[in-house]
C-alpha cells in the first residue's frame, strides 16, 4: 500500500512538473513526457527498494528512517540526471531537480501525516514529537548502527515492537549518555518480523538474539496479561538473560521508566487504578485527616489525597519520623499550594484527639492507625487491644461528637475468622464501626490483604536476607497469601469511602493467592542467584497466631456488588450498640489486670469468630484457598 501511495505522489508531481507547468524554453512532446515519467519511476523506486525504504514500519519512524529515504531519493536523482543528460531527450536541470525534490517532500509529508494520525489516535505520543523528528531529518548518522557498535554499552533486545517499544528504542538511541544499546526487537506479529523499527530489525526467535549478541532483555508489553507475562519471564530467565521492564512505577505514575522487575512484576499481578474523576472530586476542597498518616498505607493515602486538591490535609501519627518524611515529600512536590498540617499524637490519647479534631474540623477521617505485626501483638496483647480497639473507639466517638461527615477505617483480611490477636482486634474494630447509627457521621471499613513493600512485610525481609547471602526464611513451605500494592490499597480505601452510606464493610477482589515459597524462589532468581544452590530457603515453623492461608475475601454468595466490579460489600449483620458496649466493657475489665492471658481470653469471648491457628491449620488441606495458589 505504501508503494501505491508513493506512486500516486510521483504521478501528481510529474504531471505538475512535466505537463501542467511546462517550461517555455524546452517543451516536451507527449511521447517524451511519458518516457521521462517511466524512466524516473524505474530509477526512483529501484533506488528505494535497494535502500530498503519499504522494509521500515513508518508508524514508528525516527530520524534514521527519514535519512534513509533522503539518501535513496538523492541517489535516484543523481542517476536520473546522468541518464537525462546522456540517454534521454534533455530537460532543464531545474525541472529535473524540482521533480525529485517535490516528490521527496510529498513522500515525507504523507509519512509524517500517517505517523501523526496513528500516534494521535493511540495517545502514545504528543503532536510535538513529530516536529522534533522533522528537525532531525538531516542527521547524517544512523544512531541505531552507531550505538550497537559501541562495545562498552549493554546490548539489549526489546520484547515488543509496538509503540511503547519504539518509544523506548528512540529514547535509547537519542540519548548520548544511555548505558544501553538496543540491537533488535522481538515480536510474534508476522507483519512486523523481518522488517525494522527505528532502524532495528524485528526478529521472532531466541536463536536470532544470540546472533545479535543480546545481553539483556527489556519488556515493553503494556497490554500483556499476567499469565503471558509470567510465561515470558520464565522463558527468558531460563535462557540466562537479565530482565528489565519499561513500565509505570505505580498505578498513578505519569511516565514510564526502565527498571528491574518490581515486586508487582515478580508476583505477575496486574495493578489496578481505582480512582476516577468522580472520586477525586469527592475529596476536593474537603478537610481530610489521616490517622497513622506516617505509615505505609497512611503516607500513600496522603499522596493520593494531595492529588485531589483538598482544602486541608492533616497527617496524624504518634511516630514522628514517618510523619516528617511524608511531610517533606509533599512539601517538595506541592509547596504552598497544599494546605498541609502534621500532628504528633496517639489515638489512645482521647483528650488530644478531641483537641485536634476541634482545631482542624475534618470533613473526612481516614483511620489507618493500628498495630499490625502479628507475632509482636501475640506477645503484647494488652497494647494491641488498647491501641487498635480503644484507639479506634476514641476516633469514632470524636467523629460523631464533632460533626465529621465521613469515617473510613482500614481493615485487613486477617479479620476474617481471625486466628491471632491482631486480626481479632481489627474484627472488633469492624464491629464498632458497623454498629454506629450514622446520624451525624457515615461510617465504613475496607478490607484488603497483604501490602507489597509495606513496613514489616515479607518482601523487604527477603531482600535483606538475600543481600546478606541467605538463608531466606519462610515459616512454612505451604503458606499462601493474597497481595496488592500500596497504591491499590490506598485507592481502594478512598474509592469505597466515597461510595459508602453507613455501616458498609468493603472487600476487594484480590485475584489468586501467592505461594510464599514461589515468591522467595523468584526473588532469589531476580538477584541472579539460584535457590537451593547459592541461597538456601529454610523453614522456621509457623509463628504464634499464624495460619497457613488467609480466607478468600470474595465469596460471591456472601457479597453484594458495587458499581466497581472489583469492590464488594460484605453481608454482615451489625450488632446493636448496646451489645458492642457490653463487649467493650469486658475488654476494659480485662485490660485492668494487665495480663496478656486475661485480655486474650476476653478477646476470644467478644469476637466469636476468633479461633486458634491450630484449629484452622489442621483443616487447611481441605480449604478452597489452598487449591487456588
Amino acid at each position: 500500500m505504501l508503494v501505491v501511495y508513493d506512486t500516486l505522489v510521483y504521478l501528481l508531481v510529474t504531471l505538475f512538473i512535466l505537463v501542467i507547468y511546462p517550461s517555455s524554453i524546452s517543451p516536451l512532446s507527449p511521447d517524451k513526457v511519458l518516457l521521462h515519467i517511466l524512466a524516473g519511476f524505474v530509477i526512483l523506486f529501484s533506488s528505494r527498494f535497494i535502500f530498503r525504504v519499504y522494509s521500515q514500519i513508518w508508524r514508528y519512524a525516527g530520524p534514521s528512517e527519514y535519512f534513509r529515504l533522503i539518501v535513496a531519493d538523492a541517489a535516484a536523482g543523481a542517476v536520473y540526471l546522468a541518464v537525462d543528460f546522456t540517454l534521454l531527450p534533455h530537460i532543464t536541470f531545474v525541472r529535473a531537480l524540482s521533480l525529485f525534490a517535490l516528490n521527496l517532500l510529498g513522500c515525507m509529508t504523507t509519512r509524517l501525516i500517517y505517523q501523526w494520525i496513528y500516534q494521535r489516535r493511540s495517545m502514545n505520543a504528543a503532536v510535538d514529537r513529530f516536529g522534533r523528528r522533522v528537525l532531525k531529518i538531516a542527521t547524517v548518522v544512523s544512531f541505531a548502527q552507531e550505538k550497537s557498535e559501541q562495545s562498552h554499552l549493554i546490548r539489549v533486545a526489546i520484547i515488543g515492537a509496538g509503540s511503547i517499544g519504539a518509544s523506548l528504542a528512540d529514547e535509547f538511541l537519542q540519548n548520548p549518555t544511555a548505558s544501553y544499546a538496543p540491537v533488535c526487537f522481538v515480536d510474534i506479529d508476522e507483519g512486523k518480523v523481518g522488517r525494522a523499527v527505528c532502524g532495528l530489525p524485528v526478529i521472532s526467535t531466541e536463536a536470532d538474539m544470540h546472533r545479535y549478541g543480546v545481553q539483556e532483555v527489556v519488556f515493553a508489553l503494556p497490554n500483556v496479561d499476567a499469565a503471558r507475562r509470567e510465561e515470558l519471564y520464565h522463558f527468558y530467565k531460563d535462557l540466562g538473560y537479565k530482565i528489565k521492564t519499561y513500565d509505570f512505577l505505580s498505578v498513578d505514575a505519569e511516565r514510564r521508566h526502565l527498571h528491574d522487575f518490581a515486586i508487582e512484576d515478580l508476583l505477575m499481578r496486574q495493578t489496578t487504578s481505582f480512582l476516577d474523576d468522580r472520586t477525586k472530586d469527592w475529596y476536593k476542597d474537603k478537610n481530610v485527616l489521616i490517622t497513622g498518616g506516617g505509615g505505609s498505607i497512611g503516607s500513600e493515602l496522603a499522596r493520593q489525597i494531595a492529588r485531589c486538591a483538598p482544602k486541608r490535609l492533616v497527617i496524624l501519627d504518634v511516630y514522628e519520623n514517618g510523619a516528617y518524611d511524608i511531610q517533606q515529600e509533599l512539601r517538595m512536590r506541592y509547596g504552598d499550594s497544599l494546605n498541609l498540617r502534621v500532628e504528633i499524637a496517639s489515638v489512645c490519647d482521647r483528650d488530644k484527639i478531641w483537641k485536634i479534631f476541634r482545631e482542624h474540623t475534618p470533613d473526612i477521617v481516614l483511620h489507618a492507625a493500628a498495630h499490625k505485626h502479628v507475632p509482636l501483638m501475640e506477645r503484647n496483647v494488652c497494647e494491641a487491644v488498647s491501641n487498635n480497639v480503644f484507639g479506634t473507639l476514641n476516633v469514632v466517638e470524636a467523629c460523631e461528637a464533632l460533626g465529621v461527615k465521613r469515617f473510613i477505617m482500614v481493615s485487613t483480611d486477617k479479620a476474617v475468622n481471625p486466628t491471632n490477636v491482631m486480626g481479632a482486634t481489627k474484627r472488633m474494630c469492624e464491629m464498632i464501626v458497623q454498629s454506629r447509627d450514622g446520624k451525624s457521621t457515615s461510617f465504613s471499613a475496607t478490607r484488603f490483604g497483604n501490602v507489597l513493600g509495606s513496613n514489616g512485610s515479607v518482601i523487604p525481609l527477603f531482600k535483606r536476607q538475600i543481600a546478606r547471602g541467605g538463608p531466606v526464611t519462610i515459616t512454612d513451605k505451604r503458606i499462601i497469601r493474597y497481595f496488592m500494592t500500596i497504591p491499590e490499597a490506598s485507592q481502594l480505601v478512598m474509592t469505597s469511602g466515597a461510595m459508602a452510606k453507613n455501616g458498609e464493610l468493603y472487600v476487594l477482589d484480590m485475584g489468586k493467592p501467592v505461594k510464599i515459597m514461589d515468591l522467595a524462589e523468584n526473588m532469589i532468581r531476580l538477584s541472579g542467584l539460584e535457590p537451593g544452590k547459592d541461597i538456601e530457603i529454610v523453614e522456621t515453623g509457623l509463628r504464634p497466631g499464624e495460619k497457613l492461608y488467609e480466607e478468600l475475601l470474595i465469596k460471591t454468595e456472601e457479597l453484594d456488588r458495587t458499581e466497581n466490579n472489583l469492590i464488594f460489600v460484605e453481608r454482615d449483620r451489625p450488632l446493636p450498640q448496646a451489645e458492642i458496649r457490653e463487649k467493650l466493657e469486658v475488654l476494659r475489665k480485662a485490660l485492668e489486670t494487665q495480663s496478656n492471658r486475661e485480655v486474650k481470653q476476653a478477646l476470644m469471648q467478644v469476637v466469636p469468630t476468633y479461633h486458634t491457628p491450630e484449629e484452622v491449620n489442621k483443616h487447611a488441606v481441605e480449604a478452597e484457598e489452598m487449591h487456588m495458589a
